[in-house]
């Protein structure tokens, strides 16, 4: 079965990836791109790069079964709504919304046109993390007792450090993908957050620094770095780990280690980072192609995601407040959306 996928919007930098793994795929027909307002030119240079047509709106959402959204956070909302009136399937690019209150309206706008709403957490497709998910389930760790994460990378510029456009900085843009893949792995969800965040790397008007200390609803501690500290002149992007410490054993995670160090001599010299191992955005890809194609959710829903939003929500209001606060968190009872 051939499954036709558009994409609304290559505002974000991740669309160049998913335009890729689309076009790599056999049983998808990668119908077009199309955007509104400012980045509209943009989109259809886009367009001309992956090769295919650049389509207004409607005409995109008429021809797609399904669509990846990556436009700004802020404007993920009106993208749902429209893709979920065309009666669309939908992969969100992450964090679903900046609030909750947005993040729960797209879930149920979904719900209510009987679609399949996911979001783009690919970490959750990298091998390391799933050697860990099945050494969790396997009892290997024993009982946990803390975990520590980064998500360290560079800062991206842009619409990005546009709390209009973004809803915040790193940790709106960062730390949601290490928190979703500690609440994936362990089954627990985050009970209370304290955070510190500041902006000391960048001249920017949002934060490049944060720092979550966390507790689970079970009682384990999680500590989580997701600045924005790796310089432009880094020789890799960033990083993506997560340590496991239980009392049986301790498993850790660095889904980006498989790399090689180039150096060059000539043209812009230095050492840059290589990497050579699989790509999770290709499985975020094709679970969401499979996910269409079968009339199921994909692997990360909507109702899952806005507790991702619930904590980033807190941490903001705790780094405000300069005290812990309690996560308003709800467990998804649904498999859709």
């Amino acid at each position: 079965m051939t499954v036709r996928i558009g994409i609304c919007s290559t505002a974000h930098l991740h669309a160049d990836s998913y335009a890729a793994s689309l076009t790599d795929r056999s049983n998808v027909e990668f119908v077009g791109v199309t955007d509104v307002g400012n980045h509209v030119d943009d989109t259809r240079a886009k367009a001309d790069e992956y090769g295919v047509n650049y389509l207004e709106p409607d005409k995109l959402l008429t021809e797609a079964d399904g669509v990846i959204v990556c436009s700004t956070n802020t404007d993920h909302v009106s993208w749902v709504d429209r893709a979920a009136d065309a009666g669309v399937d939908i992969l969100c690019e992450k964090p679903l919304a900046p609030t909750v209150t947005e993040a729960q309206k797209m879930v149920n706008i979904c719900r209510e046109a009987d679609i399949n709403l996911g979001v783009a957490m690919p970490l959750r497709f990298s091998q390391p993390v799933q050697n860990a998910k099945a050494a969790m389930e396997n009892g290997v760790l024993g009982e946990l007792k803390f975990l520590s994460g980064t998500n360290r990378g560079q800062m991206p510029g842009g619409w990005f450090v546009d709390s209009e456009a973004s809803g915040g900085g790193a940790v709106m843009d960062h730390s949601v993908h290490i928190l979703d893949i500690a609440r994936w792995i362990t089954g627990e969800e985050v009970q209370e957050v304290y955070a510190e965040t500041d902006t000391r790397f960048h001249d920017i008007s949002v934060e490049d620094v944060n720092l979550l200390s966390m507790t689970l609803t079970d009682g384990t501690e999680f500590v989580l770095d997701g600045s924005w500290s790796k310089p432009d002149e880094w020789d890799f992007w960033g990083d993506a780990t997560l340590r496991l410490v239980g009392t049986e054993g301790v498993v850790s995670i660095d889904c980006f280690d498989q790399k090689i160090k180039q150096t060059r001599d000539t043209g812009d010299p230095g050492i840059q980072s290589v990497y050579w191992g699989s790509n999770p955005d290709e499985g975020l890809v094709a679970d969401f192609v499979d996910a269409v194609a079968e009339n199921r959710p994909p692997l990360k829903t909507g109702a899952d995601a806005v507790n991702d939003v619930a904590v980033v929500e807190a941490a903001y209001e705790s780094a405000e407040r300069t005290k812990s606060v309690v996560v308003e968190t709800a467990k998804t009872t649904t498999p859709t959306s």
